[in-house]
């Protein structure tokens, strides 16, 4: 990617971690996220990135659930956005995120690309908030990669870290990865990368972005509070970027955001303000390599 190339921008649309006593803002009912798709469209998002929940906010991996989301989201939007669908999780079979790819569709899904711990540290506390390992074995990628190329649903490859970004090239020797590839570099959680611009060129060097001829599309998802810092490292690299209440509650002058669509219409501000445009959703579907929606449609 290069500064003349138009931005991708990505929602993060709600997550499955944070709660309404932390961000009266995130939606739980298909409705809200219809409500939350209509801002973020308006505002100049292109993609949605998708956690199913149940009405009560309650983290679902069931099948009912993201098609009840997907379906408002679409009733809403129709086809001015790409729908991605999460399949990272802690102790959720790996079949049951298939039967939900298998059952929706979506023309993206997120693919976590190595194992690591996860942690939140608490300065104040001198002590973690919470600590697990995130685990996501080869066999596993692979499998998800095979069930992803049956359905045409296009990766997301979420690297965490530079040793993910290296776990691409073995995956396109194999022939189970197709390029170009779509590499989102997560930055900000404790046990990954830490987040930096120059760790964020460092993880771009290392994207096979002319494998097999293919120009890979890439972009960053920055966690927290130094969300906004990597946007701007991310637009001014080239990149594309990701906002939303799955990440980051609070908007660059610290104060709560009261919608998706706030942090989508900051993020276009920035966009422009570094002299760069976003995408178009027809745009995105072709810098992403999938097909306009009326083709997949037909």
């Amino acid at each position: 990617m290069s500064l003349d190339d138009p931005v991708v921008i990505t929602c993060s649309i709600s997550g499955a971690i944070a709660n309404r006593e932390q961000c009266p803002a995130i939606p739980y009912t298909p409705e809200e996220y219809a409500a939350e798709a209509r801002r973020i469209v308006d505002e100049g998002g292109t993609m949605i990135h998708i956690h199913a929940r149940k009405p009560d906010g309650t983290p679902s991996y069931e099948i009912e659930d993201f098609q009840a989301i997907s379906g408002a989201i679409r009733a809403e939007v129709g086809d001015a956005a790409i729908v991605n669908f999460s399949t990272g999780t802690i102790g959720v079979p790996l079949s049951k995120r298939i039967d939900y790819l298998r059952a929706c569709r979506p023309e993206v899904a997120a693919l976590n690309m190595g194992s690591m711990n996860y942690a939140k540290y608490s300065r104040s506390r001198k002590g973690f908030v919470f600590s697990m390992v995130f685990r996501n074995p080869f066999e596993e990628i692979v499998e998800l990669l095979e069930a992803m190329n049956e359905l045409h649903i296009k990766p997301e490859h979420e690297c965490f870290d530079v040793g993910h970004v290296g776990s691409l090239a073995p995956l396109i020797d194999m022939g189970v990865l197709k390029t170009p590839l779509h590499v989102d570099c997560v930055m900000g959680v404790v046990g990954g990368i830490p987040p930096t611009a120059r760790n964020l060129a460092a993880m771009v060097d290392n994207i096979p972005g002319e494998a097999g001829g293919s120009k890979s599309h890439w972009g960053v998802i920055g966690i927290s509070r130094d969300q906004w810092m990597l946007v701007s490292a991310a637009l001014t690299l080239g990149g594309s970027i990701r906002v939303g209440l799955e990440d980051n509650l609070y908007l660059p002058n610290g104060e709560m955001a009261k919608s998706n669509g706030e942090l989508i219409a900051k993020a276009r501000q920035m966009t422009e303000d570094m002299g760069r445009r976003p995408a178009s959703v027809q745009e995105a579907r072709a810098m992403l390599a999938i097909p306009q929606r009326e083709e997949s449609m037909a």
